[in-house]
């Protein structure tokens, strides 16, 4: 998370990151959240509710980006926040003034331990934590709300923050969105209908994931789409399963990037490597965390065929799949 945050910082500030420009769905944005934060609230014991008063569903926006703007001023909320608290949040629409835009007005209170009133002009500063979120042993580098800052300046909104020592955090998000025409909706909605393509039932997938609980949700998830799927607990077992069968026996990899032993990238490499050009010419999908561009393009550049970010997402996973 640290590096993360160090790597975008880094981004932000020499102007590399850009914004992508993709339909986004509200609803959509809070059920995440919701999924996101739901074990945690039921772990504290916490209170967290949402109102909506939206006109326009979807938005033209980097859907990736908000999220991450609002996955860390929760994430604050519920970190900050005592057993037995309350985290609400209020989404809803105002004008904006430029035309076939809209804004959304972003409101996330809690009743957590607060902010001294001197530390406020300090909260988006790089590194910058109040003793007082140091001494309750609460884990945090001090960077989320600088991105979360930096990112909203650059979608062109605002970002004020109330707040006040064991009464709580009031956190006030204004971004502006174009609103998205009929055309993008119906397409948007077409893709979120998950789709299972009839040629891809009964082909057989090698999957080399190294984390247990990551394996058994994506083969669960693939044998129920029709998929046959085994397993290679890393890189160094993937390239050995699949010299020991015959050439035509498994129809693809999807292939994890960090595993012991070998990692992805030397797996995908011994693969193109292989006497048996059937066999090293297997259509290789990177599956990985490393969501930047250029992660994609080294998985490219060390022979795989694709890259798809986790968490694995079956509406871009399926239609990767069938491409190959």
């Amino acid at each position: 998370s640290l590096i993360n945050y160090v790597l975008e910082t880094a981004r932000i500030e020499s102007g590399k990151t850009t914004l992508k420009k993709e339909v986004c769905c509200a609803s959509r944005l809070i059920e995440l959240l919701t999924d996101v934060f739901e074990p945690e609230v039921c772990k504290k014991g916490l209170t967290y509710s949402y109102t909506k008063d939206i006109e326009h569903e979807y938005v033209m926006g980097d859907d990736t980006k908000v999220r991450e703007i609002f996955i860390n001023i929760i994430g604050n909320s519920l970190k900050y926040t005592p057993a037995g608290g309350k985290i609400t949040i209020d989404i809803r629409e105002i004008p904006f003034d430029r035309e076939n835009y809209i804004a959304y007005k972003i409101v996330v209170e809690d009743t957590g331990i607060g902010m001294s009133e001197d530390y406020l002009p300090h909260i988006f500063e790089e590194f910058s934590r109040e003793h007082t979120s140091t001494e309750s042993k609460v884990v945090g580098t001090g960077l989320g709300l600088p991105i979360v800052k930096a990112l909203i300046d650059l979608m062109g909104g605002t970002i004020e923050i109330e707040s006040e020592v064991g009464k709580g955090t009031k956190t006030t998000v204004m971004i502006p969105f174009e609103i998205a025409t009929q055309e993008q909706i119906l397409e948007e909605q077409q893709k979120e209908k998950e789709f299972v393509p009839e040629d891809i039932k009964g082909k057989r997938i090698l999957v080399a994931e190294d984390n247990e609980l990551n394996a058994e949700i994506t083969l669960t998830v693939l044998k129920e789409k029709g998929l046959l799927v085994e397993r290679a607990a890393n890189g160094k077992e993937c390239v050995e399963m699949l010299k020991e069968k015959p050439a035509d026996y498994y129809d693809m990899i999807l292939m994890d990037i960090q595993m012991p032993v070998m990692d992805g990238y030397d797996a995908a490499t011994r693969i193109r490597r292989m006497k048996d050009e059937k066999k090293a010419s297997i259509p290789i999908v990177a599956m990985t965390a490393n969501a930047f561009a250029e992660d994609r393009q080294k998985a490219i550049s060390m022979g795989m065929n694709d890259h798809v970010a986790k968490p694995i997402d079956m509406n871009v996973l399926l239609p990767v799949i069938a491409k190959y």
